[in-house]
C-alpha cells in the first residue's frame, strides 16, 4: 500500500514539475487561469505529491520493505561523502557566485548527486524507485533547460566568490543538521554510527 501511495505522489509531483518545462502549455495555462491561480494549483500539486511521497515511503519502510540488493558498507561512507557537495550545490543555487556561473544549474547537479548517492547506499525497491525518480527527473530537467529560452531559473543576482564562501559555510551547517538531526530523527535512520 505504501509503495503505491509513494508512486502516486511521485507521479503527481513530477507531473507538475514536468508541466513547467513545457513552456508553451504553461504559458497557455497561465493565460487561461491567471498567474496567481496557476501558481496555487502548481503549489498544491507539488505539496500534495510531496506529502504522498513522504507518507507512502514511511509506510513502505515500516511495513512493506522489499530488498533488491545489499549494498556493501563502503557505499554508505561514499554516500556520506557525496552529500556534502550535494548540499553545497543546492545552497549555491540561491547564493549565486562562481559555483553557479560555472555549473549554471547547481540545484539540479545537487539533486542528481543526492539521488545517485542514495541509490548507492539503499538496495530496497522503494528507495530505488524514489531516488531513481528524482535522478531521472533532474537529468530530464537539465536536458530540457538547454531548449528553454528563459533559462528556467528565478532571477537572482549573481555575485562573486563571497557568495561561494557563504554557500559553502551554509552548506556545511545544513549538511551537519541533516546528518545529525534531520536524518536520524525524521527519517529514522542514523547517518553516522548506524
Amino acid at each position: 500500500m505504501g509503495l503505491l501511495v509513494m508512486i502516486l505522489g511521485l507521479a503527481l509531483f513530477f507531473a507538475a514539475h514536468v508541466f513547467t518545462t513545457k513552456r508553451e502549455a504553461r504559458a497557455q495555462a497561465i493565460a487561461r487561469l491567471g498567474e496567481g491561480t496557476y501558481k496555487i494549483l502548481y503549489s498544491f500539486a507539488s505539496i500534495a505529491g510531496l506529502a504522498l511521497i513522504i507518507w507512502g515511503f514511511a509506510h513502505y519502510r515500516s511495513s512493506g520493505w522489499i530488498d533488491v540488493w545489499y549494498p556493501p558498507k563502503a557505499l554508505k561512507h561514499i554516500t556520506l561523502a557525496l552529500m556534502l557537495p550535494a548540499v553545497i550545490l543546492v545552497v549555491a543555487s540561491y547564493l549565486r557566485g562562481r559555483i553557479y556561473a560555472t555549473l549554471k544549474h547547481p540545484m539540479l547537479a545537487g539533486i542528481k548527486l543526492w539521488a545517485a548517492a542514495h541509490l548507492l547506499a539503499n538496495g530496497d525497491l522503494g528507495s530505488i524507485i524514489l531516488f531513481g525518480s528524482f535522478l531521472g527527473w533532474a537529468v530530464y530537467d537539465r536536458i530540457t533547460l538547454k531548449r528553454r529560452a528563459d533559462g528556467g531559473a528565478p532571477p537572482i543576482p549573481v555575485g562573486g566568490v563571497t557568495n561561494d564562501l557563504i554557500a559553502i559555510a551554509v552548506g556545511i551547517v545544513a549538511y551537519l543538521a541533516l546528518a545529525f538531526a534531520f536524518h536520524p530523527v525524521v527519517i529514522g535512520v542514523p547517518v553516522v554510527g548506524g
